[in-house]
């Protein structure tokens, strides 16, 4: 019964594909290139051109450090998508992506991965700047060779580690201004580096069924929730201690470090919450990880809008 039902899939999703209008392929490639994760990105890298400024920085420059950083995001998730496309099929969450829906097929996805790739070196090595671009492509190197082909499978620390890649757009944001590295945006690499784990273990905690039907051992499928909660607390306090160190280390007004302290105690509060919910019962409904999912989000995108705001509110 299920190779019955899984070739009416196949040869569903074929009919499908030969029916997806232009609109469709555009959508399915724009898809690959996952524009909230894009999103993301970017909140950390233009708060750091202006911190790095210290006010506003170039429009030109800006404009080209976006373009260069979306590029090079889209890539990497492409690239995500053409290796997981085998999980991503089995997947609740993932299994509406271009590729497991055959609309695209993995090797013209391939290419798109590779045309972005390229592309964003050539547009941050042209009007950034070479060290800007080399860190681009780091980043994206890590996040397909590091995380999604070595850790992602093999390791509950897959998402520690290979979260790496994610906290390179500080430095990029930094150097696109400066042309240099410093310690101010090691510190804001840092507050993203502790970050990752709590905000991906409560959207892994939600979908911990699906990582576990396709044997992705991230933490909450290894672990009681309990422990999860556990060190999402642990995380989150080296987060909250981390974003407070920029304040001595760039010596900023005290509008940041007020904002920080102000945001760490809301964060903190949220996530000893959902472990007390965590260690009182294990049943997803009673946790509720997501509300502390969408709180880290909210949590990383208004700290980044202080560090854009201590400089211009203090020239």
């Amino acid at each position: 019964m299920t190779y019955v039902a899984q070739s009416a899939s196949a040869a569903a999703d074929s009919q499908q594909a030969e029916q997806a209008t232009i609109k469709d392929v555009v959508a399915a490639y724009v898809g690959l290139t996952k524009p909230r994760v894009i999103e993301l990105l970017l909140l950390t890298t233009v708060p750091v051109m202006f911190f790095a400024a210290r006010g506003i920085p170039e429009l030109g420059l800006v404009v080209a450090t976006v373009v260069g950083g979306a590029l090079s995001a889209g890539s990497a998730s492409a690239y995500n998508c053409v290796y997981d496309r085998d999980i991503d099929e089995q997947m609740r969450r993932t299994r509406r992506r271009a590729l497991p829906r055959h609309i695209v097929s993995a090797g013209s996805a391939l290419v798109f991965a590779t045309v972005l790739a390229v592309l964003s070196t050539v547009v941050l090595a042209l009007w950034v700047n070479w060290l800007s671009a080399t860190l681009s492509l780091l980043a994206n190197a890590f996040y397909v060779f590091v995380y999604t082909m070595l850790l992602k499978r093999r390791t509950t620390q897959n998402i520690v580690w290979g979260g790496l890649a994610g906290c390179f757009p500080a430095l990029i944001g930094w150097t696109a201004v400066t042309g240099e590295l410093a310690w101010t945006p090691v510190v804001l690499f840092l507050v993203v580096f502790f970050w990752t784990p709590p905000h991906t273990w409560a959207l892994a905690l939600r979908y911990r069924e699906d990582y576990a039907g396709v044997d992705v051992p991230m933490l909450p499928v290894v672990k009681p929730a309990a422990e999860v909660g556990r060190q999402i607390v642990l995380y989150s306090w080296a987060m909250v201690a981390t974003s407070l160190l920029l304040w001595p280390v760039a010596g900023t007004s005290w509008f940041y470090p007020a904002a920080a302290a102000v945001l760490g105690a809301v964060f903190l509060l949220e996530a000893h919450r959902m472990w007390g919910r965590a260690r009182a019962s294990d049943a997803l409904a009673d946790i509720n990880p997501m509300r502390l999912f969408h709180s880290s989000n909210l949590y990383l995108s208004l700290l980044f809008v202080a560090v854009a705001l201590d400089p211009l509110l203090t020239r």
